[in-house]
């Protein structure tokens, strides 16, 4: 987790939100490291540039198409790349942890009368492996393999799903992608510094709210 400070654009309406929409890797789940040490594996797999130790503080200051662009890595490449990701993942899931106080904070929301939903790139069987039965319980929708840059659908999906209009529902994230995908459907967004992307990135994006800890999530939400 960095250091970066909260930073407040629009306050979310506490009381009209409803709906809690996360992100899984980075947000929920601490797979980063895990990233960094088969991203090269895969690097060479699929014949995209390695990443030496010194670029991995320069990427997580970039967007997911700034990544793509300095690794060289081909468009169409990307729905293989995500799914051998995806089972390198199950291969080493008991690996891979919750962030600290994340069963607290979906308990805490779910107390609260918010209904929970992960929307991610993943997939429903490794969340749900990393939650662990008693979190995995506190997420009532899932709207799993979402490709690299189609998460707004997936957004527009759960809000229809859910029956909450998108201005009572926030996306909870900790990349570019997550902010703008919240805007492109009406959300309020809230970014998390403590994952893939640095929190002085995020900033200037300038989410709804910025966090720097996992127990400042139930504070988005009325009591």
């Amino acid at each position: 987790m960095d250091g970066a400070s909260s930073s407040t654009q629009r306050a979310p309406d506490r009381d009209g939100l409803r709906l809690a929409i996360f992100d899984f890797d980075g947000t929920l789940a601490d797979s980063f490291p895990w990233f960094v040490g088969v991203l090269n594996g895969v690097a060479d797999r699929y014949g995209f540039n390695r990443v030496q130790a010194d670029e991995v503080e320069l990427l997580r200051g970039y967007d997911a198409r700034q990544i793509m662009r300095h690794l060289r890595v081909p468009s169409w490449k990307l729905p293989f790349i995500a799914n051998h990701m995806r089972r390198l993942m199950a291969r080493d899931i008991d690996g891979i942890r919750l962030f600290d106080g994340v069963p607290d904070m979906l308990r805490a929301l779910t107390g609260r009368g918010v209904a929970v939903a992960v929307v991610s790139s993943n997939s429903v069987g490794n969340i749900r492996r990393i939650l662990g039965p008693e979190a995995a319980g506190q997420v009532a929708h899932y709207g799993c393999g979402a490709s690299l840059f189609g998460k707004a659908a997936k957004f527009r999906r759960m809000l229809r799903t859910t029956g909450v209009p998108a201005s009572q529902a926030i996306g909870i994230g900790d990349e570019v992608r997550d902010i703008e995908a919240a805007r492109t459907v009406g959300m309020a967004c809230a970014a998390v510094s403590w994952g893939y992307t640095r929190g002085d990135a995020l900033a200037l994006l300038r989410p709804d709210r910025l966090l720097t800890r996992v127990d400042e999530i139930p504070g988005l939400f009325g009591g």
